[in-house]
């Protein structure tokens, strides 16, 4: 009978271990969509032919500081999924849109601070941290840096390079820097890896 007990009480501890494990996990990693996307970055990016008219998205370039992916969270305690790049340039270096596309969403609220996000094709591009605000004029919606002499318009098109703001630390940010953030379709893809696949194609222009 003891020994049953006993077996009975190792079964429990090996299941609530094996849950927690796996509770763990899916905590630690990110999603199956998130690791297919970064499965296939790079047959999407070697696929791709518009490269050429895409645009470096800062001026006065320092450094990236951090990359795509699980990291130490800098403000919080434990792990957390950084789903962009993170550029680091002087404060009120002008930031220039990576492609051509339209603005579908600004905003000033939230971790990211001061945003625009612009779609092209099923490319979704985000820039955050950004100096200025949102404001309603006459019924559209503005993002403003009136000391940068930028007013970006939701629904606006956006030629690749064109200045769209200015680096900032607007939002949870520990210093000066734009997080860039690149979707294709639902999917993340590491802006480093677009940013390679631009240097190949520009070398064998």
């Amino acid at each position: 009978m003891n020994q049953f007990r006993i077996k009975i009480k190792k079964y429990v501890i090996s299941l609530f271990l094996f849950g927690f494990i796996l509770v763990s996990l899916t905590t630690i990693f990110p999603s199956l969509n998130t690791v297919k996307a970064i499965e296939n970055n790079h047959i999407l990016l070697a696929k791709n032919k518009g490269w050429a008219s895409a645009s470096f998205p800062v001026e006065r370039f320092q450094s990236y500081t951090s990359g795509f992916g699980y990291r130490r969270s800098p403000n919080r305690r434990g792990w957390e999924f950084h789903n962009g790049l993170d550029i680091a340039a002087p404060l009120g270096s002008y930031i220039r849109n990576w492609w051509t596309g339209t603005v579908i969403k600004v905003g000033d609220r939230g971790s990211c601070g001061t945003y625009i996000i612009i779609k092209s094709g099923n490319w979704r591009h985000s820039y955050c941290h950004m100096q200025g605000s949102v404001k309603r004029i006459n019924g559209g919606l503005y993002m403003i840096d009136a000391a940068g002499g930028i007013k970006i318009r939701k629904g606006q098109q956006i030629p690749a390079g064109a200045r769209i703001g200015r680096i900032g630390m607007t939002g949870r940010t520990t210093g000066p820097h734009l997080h860039w953030v690149i979707r294709y379709g639902k999917n993340y893809v590491d802006p480093a890896q677009v940013l390679r696949a631009m240097l190949t194609r520009a070398k064998t222009q």
